[in-house]
């Protein structure tokens, strides 16, 4: 091939293959899409190891994405349970998964979910740098941390989280805040450690250069993660937040310089009142990149329901500008979420990110719930569980509590407003006894 990434095959006049799968999932122009890819505002995660991957293009004028996280603790060593996650999530349709487990030797996991999965893989090296090293935190080093970048893209991880942001500047500014939660990314935590712990600077900030040198040997998407992301509602859109987000728009621009694809990491826990803003200053700082957002969670007094508080702020988010949505499950803040977990995740996540797409304006995503309406119209029960996010749990619900017959459902019987007006616009009486 005479290109290394799908950015550098856009900026050379180049309509790749995952170009054209995209283009036609999305009835996009493939054209339109390559400049897009060219300029940064879209990304293709694609590494070239990645088999059995079926592309998908994340950014501008496209369907708002979905993430799905998962992977063993110390406390939940099951990778069978894992991978039933797996295989969930992308008949469920997200379109992305990360591995984010973070005890033991994680390669083996990885490499069957990357030989399954269809849908992109993500990472954080930093959760698996401890176990795939076995060294104490404070005893690894700045070229430690670019072995374990270069195995996992080289095993075929499409993009990985990399807190090259939290630099000694932001940590000041960290510092100076008094945050009320402190620092909740649990890969920004370490590096803060790790910074702290050894007297250096951030070595994904040092070694920026060398990182990108291996990510764009594989076409690996660097997504710029946000160590700094409020962990409460009070501590959103602070100068640390903001000093953090300065800088990743910096290395947005250097990874384009190398031809890497980005996206841009985000909130967090945020006031609904702050997200549009939010959304507005991630896209300027950050030139337009992709921008992937974590809920945000608007409201931090709902544990057992923060995949609800988190898709309210989603759908604000994406209806704002957010390109990318990672779920966040009903074991948020409380346990790694287990198969249920993940299916209520994964719904609200979509949800979410349908009803943004409707807001945007992204093509054919009204219509969809167009061909619900009308079959509501006609009392088509087939018809609407066929149309439903989760058809199985619509069918469920009506057949637990049977109407007397399929013209209404057990709310309003013979009284339905469906019904009645149907009758009455068909010439045809209507009677109840």
């Amino acid at each position: 091939m005479s290109y290394k990434t799908q950015m550098e095959a856009a900026k050379k006049g180049i309509i790749t293959e995952e170009m054209k799968v995209v283009a036609k999932k999305e009835q996009f122009s493939e054209e339109k899409l390559r400049d897009l890819v060219a300029y940064g505002r879209i990304a293709i995660p694609a590494n070239s190891n990645h088999k059995s991957l079926s592309p998908e293009g994340i950014g501008e004028g496209l369907r708002t994405k979905i993430n799905v996280n998962l992977g063993v603790s110390g406390d939940c060593i099951d990778h069978t349970q894992e991978m039933q996650k797996v295989k969930m999530a992308i008949d469920l349709g997200a379109e992305a998964i990360m591995d984010l487990s973070n005890y033991g030797k994680t390669n083996t996991f990885r490499q069957q979910l990357i030989s399954y999965s269809k849908a992109m893989i993500g990472t954080v090296p930093m959760y698996d740098a401890i176990g795939y090293l076995e060294k104490d935190l404070a005893k690894i080093s700045a070229t430690d941390f670019l072995k374990v970048i270069e195995a996992h893209a080289k095993q075929g991880v499409d993009f990985m989280t990399i807190h090259a942001g939290i630099n000694k500047k932001a940590v000041e500014s960290f510092k100076r805040t008094n945050r009320l939660t402190n620092i909740v990314s649990r890969g920004g935590s370490l590096i803060f450690a790790w910074m702290e712990m050894t007297g250096n600077e951030n070595p994904f900030y040092e070694y920026y250069d060398d990182i990108l040198v291996i990510l764009r040997q594989y076409d690996v998407t660097i997504s710029l993660g946000d160590a700094l992301r409020p962990g409460s509602i009070n501590d959103s859109t602070d100068a640390g937040q903001i000093s953090e987000l300065i800088e990743l728009g910096s290395l947005t621009k250097r990874a384009w310089e190398r031809d890497v694809q980005v996206m841009v990491e985000g909130p967090g826990h945020m006031a609904m009142n702050e997200i549009a803003a939010n959304m507005a200053l991630q896209k300027r700082l950050c030139y337009g990149a992709p921008f992937y957002v974590l809920g945000p969670i608007v409201t931090d007094i709902a544990p057992g329901y923060d995949h609800i508080t988190s898709a309210i702020g989603s759908a604000i988010a994406a209806s704002h500008g957010a390109d990318f949505l990672c779920y966040v499950t009903p074991a948020e803040h409380l346990r790694l979420p287990d198969l249920g977990d993940v299916k209520e995740g994964i719904i609200a996540s979509k949800i979410a990110a349908h009803a943004a797409d409707i807001a945007k304006g992204i093509p054919n995503a009204r219509e969809w719930d167009n061909k619900m309406s009308d079959a509501r119209r006609r009392i088509d029960w087939e018809e609407m569980f066929s149309l439903a996010i989760d058809g199985k749990k619509a069918r469920e619900y009506f057949e637990s509590t049977p109407p007397s017959d399929n013209e209404s459902c057990s709310m309003c019987g013979k009284m339905c407003a469906m019904r009645t007006t149907n009758k009455i616009l068909k010439g045809e009486k209507v009677e109840f006894c």
